[in-house]
């Protein structure tokens, strides 16, 4: 059976154009804001839509998308519990959609509508975690453009809660040193699963700072180091705040090199755990099975195509008789992981070759 919202987003996809369309874009998230909030919020993007259109359009081709956008305003659900909306209008259509994702204010008066326009919109949030790390202690923060916050862990955050935990042959060692580096080694695993278990939940950038000895140790037992964006040398166990955020500031700055490096990692680790799928056939099975956790594909990567009932999608050239023309199926793709929870990242062109442009991590194994 035909999702109804899917059908409503391809509808909206392949809309001829009808000057004007009007694209509203922002958050809306009731149940963490009063309703005066957002209605105030609304009411003020629509008197803005509401004088860009009688500026440039002539009044009787604005006023009926001014009604109409008006009326859906009206009928907006306040008992979402989504975190955004789109609201698209034009002469002939009138669409309302409630998202997962978080999203900047956007308006956007054009001849047509992009669901494309969502993703453009999101809000690009700088969060990561950081690691601090040394011979004695480890530190845990996740940071964003305002402030760290201490993220204390289930485990122990000082290598001398290990002292009692090595077994007596061990602690009997007459080499201090080399009871040393098997304290640290034991300390920094347990350290690592902590990572494990915030990666699990809060999957972000990783960033490890520490002395030369203790990254060299951590890098060797890790099983997180293909979540690590960089490894920071120095001694920072009495930094502040203020100069962790200084020795991070080169990363930070080019967040969208942080960001495409991670979206591979998380790629990469969706493979090894047999939950990554690429190639457009089959990330089109995977989005309509509903089993999509996170879409990747190349920013411009378009893909014109057929679908035929019961087999999927095939290209303009290859497809049966009186097959459904889809005139970009990505875009498709992308509504129907919006439209089940899912969130959608774009990539630099060129950097999914070995994925076929675009690729999907499910929420779980099976068949679709």
């Amino acid at each position: 059976m035909k999702s109804k919202v899917a059908e409503d987003f391809r509808e909206l996809i392949s809309a001829v154009a009808y000057l004007p369309s009007v694209s509203l874009i922002m958050p809306f998230d009731p149940k963490m804001c009063l309703r005066t909030e957002l209605d105030y919020k609304i009411a003020n993007a629509i008197k803005e839509i509401e004088r860009r259109l009688l500026n440039d359009y002539p009044r009787e081709r604005a006023e009926p998308v001014i009604t109409k956008l008006k009326e859906l305003a009206g009928r907006l659900n306040y008992n979402t519990y989504k975190k955004s909306i789109g609201i698209f209008v034009n002469p002939i259509v009138e669409k309302i959609y409630y998202l997962d994702i978080a999203v900047d204010e956007k308006i956007i008066i054009d001849e047509s509508f992009e669901i494309r326009d969502l993703i453009y919109s999101k809000k690009d949030i700088h969060k990561y975690l950081v690691l601090i790390i040394s011979a004695e202690w480890a530190k845990m923060y996740i940071g964003n453009t305002t402030q760290f916050i201490r993220i204390k862990s289930t485990t122990p955050d000082n290598v001398s809660a290990y002292k009692n935990d090595m077994p007596e042959r061990v602690s009997n060692f007459t080499e201090p040193q080399k009871h040393k580096e098997i304290m640290l080694d034991k300390f920094l695993r347990h350290t690592d699963d902590g990572l494990s278990i915030i990666l699990n939940t809060t999957p972000l950038p990783v960033f490890v700072i520490g002395s030369e000895r203790a990254l060299g140790h951590f890098k060797k037992i890790s099983k997180n180091t293909n979540r690590i964006i960089a490894y920071i040398h120095g001694n920072y166990e009495q930094e502040h705040e203020t100069e962790i955020r200084e020795l991070l500031k080169p990363y930070t700055d080019d967040w969208k090199k942080v960001k495409q490096e991670d979206l591979l990692h998380q790629l990469n680790n969706a493979a090894d755990a047999g939950l990554l799928v690429s190639g457009i056939k089959d990330v089109w099975n995977a989005a309509a099975a509903k089993n999509a956790k996170l879409l990747v594909t190349e920013k411009n990567f378009m893909y014109p195509a057929h679908l035929s009932p019961g087999a999927g999608i095939a290209s303009v050239e290859q497809h049966e008789p009186n097959a459904l023309y889809i005139k970009d199926a990505v875009d498709d793709i992308i509504a129907k992981v919006l439209e089940n929870g899912g969130d959608v990242e774009f990539a630099d062109d060129g950097m999914l070759k070995d994925h076929d442009h675009i690729a999907l991590i499910k929420y779980y194994h099976g068949v679709y």
